[in-house]
């Protein structure tokens, strides 16, 4: 059952609607169901495998103008502040409280049936490849905590990583707002 007041409470941490600009409030329960469930039975499909042949193919070239990338920018999504371990895959305790509140979201009846991208993000520090790695891998982990500690269906979960080539800040290629998790909503499961 959704915790309306644990969806509020990681939202005024970590949560916020990817617009092109951050909100300077917390987003309310109901405005989390609302933006993730808005696609419409005309959304765009969008293939993960696709997707990752794409970055792969595109390393330390970018890959926000690709035409499946593209896609992605306009359909409702959700970024999230979720710490690893440096250099590694171990979600930090005080983040899973934030993979629980997602989880909650994933399990609100509009949301029932929608098929969620985990896109995993890095800043520049190392190399490209690596952290293409280092994204998709923790991407996994998001996807691997939500389907097994939270019990959200993994066949509604994908997960990709783009490493350093969608910078938040561009910028500032290290800084730490560039880690981070986007859930987009990819439509229908079917």
């Amino acid at each position: 059952m959704i915790s309306a007041s644990g969806i509020r409470n990681a939202l005024a941490l970590a949560a916020l609607l990817v617009t092109g600009s951050a909100l300077s409030e917390p987003l309310t329960n109901q405005q989390l169901i609302q933006s993730l469930g808005q696609v419409t039975e005309a959304a765009p499909a969008v293939d993960p495998a696709v997707l990752m042949e794409e970055i792969t193919a595109n390393v330390g070239k970018g890959v926000a103008a690709l035409p499946n990338f593209a896609q992605l920018a306009a359909m409702p999504q959700l970024t999230v502040e979720i710490n690893f371990e440096y250099g590694s895959v171990a979600i930090v305790p005080e983040s899973y409280r934030t993979v629980g509140v997602i989880a909650d979201a994933l399990h609100y009846p509009t949301l029932l049936g929608r098929k969620f991208l985990i896109v995993g993000h890095t800043d520049s520090t190392g190399d490209a490849n690596s952290n293409l790695t280092l994204s998709l891998r923790r991407a996994e982990a998001i996807r691997d905590a939500l389907s097994t500690t939270f019990a959200v269906p993994p066949d509604r979960l994908f997960a990709i990583g783009v490493g350093e080539e969608m910078p938040l800040d561009a910028a500032h290629p290290t800084a730490a707002a560039n880690r981070r998790v986007q859930l987009i909503n990819i439509g229908w499961a079917q």
